[in-house]
């Protein structure tokens, strides 16, 4: 697939272009998502260097895609980047919705197919002899280029259970600050997890008290003490109040984690050095993650695959790419190290006469 019903059209973000996935409808009716990319040349011009990797990028918890230099970033070392808007989030986000509301993680599996579809990369159908109908060898299209996923917060946990889920699917797994454990670590959230799966199946849409304070909105936005401009209609300063039925999903996809996944891939996870636990506001929180437990997360990072690399860096905000200048350039380096280590198309075919390592990589 290249196209879906619709078309591509302007996007609020300069530059791109977005293009609406229809869902299928819930009990609130009407569900789309939405996915974004660099707009295209009207002659269908191709970049100007490729690498042959695409990447879809999810973003977490009460946000949405803006970070326009991500995709810089990523284009620059000859990636095709896009970027989905989850269904109830940001572009895909309508008035009779309650925002960011799931009561499964899993149900994301159906925009990100749909984007994944879009962008070339389609799987073949479910090999149900297969554990759980895990899908089948991927499709002709995945032979020809290759594919990254990219994950912040929410979205990163997210994504690696999608990926535990879907083996051979991806190529590489990036994980930004990825919410692979609750604030208040095993035990306090093995103790708050019985009362909020009581609330969530009687009062799954009833709202949590929400301890969001507005301190790493302080630390981003160019309207307080941060660098960057985005939509506060679909980043709100306070937050919305978390509903018991999605806290009980993210609940479900920790122990999960917690239990150990089998991801397929090379994955990196991004974590800044340090916590700062949001109850004041302190100058600290423009260099820490002010919104999970560090510690805590990285924790779980060895229970995700059997390759998988972890880079802390000091000064990093909870978007590791939101933090400092600084702060944001260890990240590209970091990131890019990883990706030409791990995900680049190897060099060319060597000849039999090259030393034994070389045609190791070829």
């Amino acid at each position: 697939m290249s196209d879906a019903p619709g078309g591509w059209e302007p996007d609020v973000l300069p530059g791109f272009e977005r293009l609406t996935l229809p869902l299928a409808p819930d009990d609130e009716g009407e569900v789309v998502a939405t996915l974004v990319r660099r707009a295209r040349p009207a002659d269908g011009t191709p970049a100007a260097r490729d690498a042959g990797v695409d990447l879809l990028y999810v973003h977490g918890w009460i946000d949405y895609f803006f970070q326009a230099h991500l995709a810089d970033f990523w284009e620059g070392l000859g990636v095709r980047f896009h970027a989905l808007d989850l269904r109830k989030y940001g572009r895909s986000l309508r008035p009779h919705q309650t925002p960011g509301y799931t009561h499964d993680l899993s149900l994301y599996d159906e925009e990100l197919d749909e984007a994944l579809a879009i962008m070339g990369h389609v799987a073949l159908p479910a090999d149900l002899s297969a554990p759980d109908g895990a899908a089948a060898l991927p499709g002709p299209d995945k032979q020809k280029r290759r594919l990254l996923l990219m994950g912040h917060s929410t979205g990163g946990l997210t994504l690696a259970l999608w990926t535990d889920r879907h083996p051979g699917r991806a190529d590489g797994l990036v994980l930004n600050s990825p919410w692979l454990e609750f604030q208040t670590r095993y035990l306090g959230r093995r103790v708050l997890e019985g009362p909020v799966r009581a609330q969530a199946a009687v009062a799954p849409r009833s709202h949590l008290v929400n301890v969001d304070q507005g301190f790493y909105v302080r630390s981003i936005s160019n309207r307080y003490d941060g660098e960057w401009d985005y939509s506060p209609a679909w980043r709100p300063d306070v937050g919305w109040r978390a509903t018991p039925a999605w806290l009980a999903a993210v609940f479900q996809g920790h122990e999960r984690v917690a239990n150990g996944l089998h991801i397929d891939v090379p994955i990196l996870v991004l974590l800044s050095a340090r916590s700062t636990t949001p109850v004041r506001w302190h100058d600290d929180m423009m260099r820490t993650d002010s919104v999970l437990d560090v510690p805590g997360v990285a924790r779980r990072v060895p229970n995700l695959g059997s390759v998988v690399t972890l880079v802390r860096i000091e000064g990093a905000l909870h978007d590791v790419t939101l933090s400092a200048p600084e702060v944001r350039a260890e990240v590209w380096r970091e990131t890019a190290r990883w990706f030409r280590g791990y995900v680049a198309p190897p060099p060319p075919p060597s000849s039999a006469r090259d030393p034994w390592w070389r045609r190791l990589l070829s």
